[in-house]
């Protein structure tokens, strides 16, 4: 028995009501916080390899950690902000430094 395949665009009778609403993936910053051990040089080279900042971006993020206390790397959905709080945790502990980086909710 030979088998015969329809490869016309299949027809629907009636009425289709097709709801096309997608969510925004929750976005979240990744924040560096100020401490008095970790250098300004290590927290630019951080923002420039992690987070892919110009030596002025990285700058600009680094002193304002440093004077306000917290700035701010980037707005990530949460996978990727994970991996980056993870990976600048490694490097600082492979460092030495204590250097505080955290994720919350736009």
């Amino acid at each position: 028995m030979a088998l015969t395949l329809d490869t016309a665009e299949p027809r629907i009778d009636g009425e289709v009501l097709i709801e096309n609403q997608l969510d925004r993936p929750r976005r979240f910053k990744v924040l560096l916080h100020n401490d008095d051990y970790t250098t300004m040089e290590f927290v630019v080279h951080v923002l420039m390899t992690v987070f892919g900042k110009t030596q002025n971006e990285a700058s600009q993020v680094m002193l304002k950690v440093h004077n306000e206390g917290v700035g701010i790397c980037g707005v990530y959905t949460a996978e990727i902000a994970e991996a980056k709080v993870a990976l600048v945790h490694h490097l600082a502990r492979k460092n030495g430094f204590p250097l505080k980086c955290t994720m919350e909710e736009v």
